[in-house]
């Protein structure tokens, strides 16, 4: 049977109050008291009931974690480093999936708050997202990270997107190519849109023309759909007669679907051309690959978006002003960006 508060009180002849207080670190109570109730609480293999102990603090010690697509290595990755990190504070995770969808998204977040989460990582709002703004006004603990939302007083731990894009479009520029492709996801997330943004300021800035031949940015439906398509444009484009001699993409995965449309017809990386993604997931890195791309600091971003919204949970009523970090990008040069190849 399991051990419960009464039989350690009947154990020790102390009250069930004092039992809870020695287990909550109740600063007055007897010394004596104390080695008392936790030497009978060793004895008896005591483990407090998480359920009973939620109602009395009126909290889970467990986070929401909401992401867009869970099969994306990427999320994936982050999702890995925010659960180890949460157990290391208390904290136990439970993750949500919304494939980039909307209503996908409010659902999830009505789950999880059923669940009594104490609070909300957010890596899948859009940009326009109005679940995002009901959770402040009701003054839940929510940190987005990854995207934004149009909202001033949001929480949000992000990168420098734009700066991220000019860094990859500069250094393509750097090693001669003029003709440079962008491949990207939905605009409606604003990660993606400012990439886009820096993409533009870097050719403007070299004298470079945008042409729209060149663009493609697809809405998401999953990966392996986005994944299928953008194949496709990059098959149209290497067949075509002014094709880009670079590829800049908004993510690690849209540059393998690249570099898997180029293998196809035997357009060597990076003496045909060049492909910078955008993440540096761990996949990125291996030798066989050796992505050129740009760095989000994941498990920076991850693990400041964690310690804020904890902080949040236990002294959120000391915050006054909303957290708001935007991270550095680096940029990360492997082998699949080289020197431009002269065309015959």
């Amino acid at each position: 049977m399991r051990i419960t508060v009464n039989d350690i009180a009947k154990a020790t002849k102390v009250s069930q109050s004092t039992v809870s207080k020695v287990l909550n670190n109740y600063p007055k109570v007897k010394e004596s008291t104390r080695l008392k109730v936790l030497k009978a609480i060793e004895e008896l293999n005591f483990t407090p009931d998480p359920i009973a102990r939620s109602m009395i603090t009126k909290k889970t010690k467990t986070l929401g974690l909401i992401l867009g697509d869970i099969s994306n290595p990427y999320f994936a990755e982050s999702a890995k480093i925010i659960i180890e990190k949460a157990k290391d504070l208390g904290y136990d995770v439970i993750i949500s999936n919304t494939n980039h969808n909307d209503k996908d998204l409010d659902s999830a977040i009505q789950t999880l708050l059923n669940k009594r989460v104490d609070g909300l990582l957010i890596a899948s709002a859009s940009l326009h997202c109005s679940q995002v703004t009901e959770l402040l006004k009701a003054k839940f603990p929510v940190v987005l990270f990854i995207n934004l939302v149009e909202n001033d007083d949001v929480n949000h731990v992000v990168l420098k997107n734009k700066k991220g894009a000019e860094l990859a479009v500069d250094h393509l520029v750097e090693l001669g190519h003029r003709n440079i492709a962008f491949v990207s996801g939905s605009f409606k997330y604003s990660t993606l849109y400012q990439r886009y943004i820096g993409y533009q300021a870097a050719l403007q800035k070299h004298s470079l023309p945008i042409k729209q031949e060149y663009v493609y940015n697809e809405e998401f439906i999953n990966e392996e759909f986005l994944y299928k398509k953008i194949y496709r444009f990059v098959d149209c484009s290497l067949s075509s007669k002014n094709a880009p001699t670079a590829f800049f993409t908004t993510s690690d995965q849209m540059a393998f679907a690249v570099l898997d449309a180029a293998a196809k017809k035997d357009i060597r990386i990076p003496e045909d051309i060049s492909v910078i993604g955008f993440d540096d997931m761990n996949l990125s890195s291996n030798e066989a690959i050796a992505l050129t791309t740009v760095s989000q600091q994941k498990e920076r971003m991850a693990t400041l978006a964690l310690e804020r919204l904890v902080m949040l949970i236990e002294n959120g009523d000391t915050v006054s002003t909303p957290i708001q970090l935007t991270l550095e990008p680096e940029l990360i040069i492997r082998r699949t960006s080289g020197k431009v190849k002269e065309r015959l």
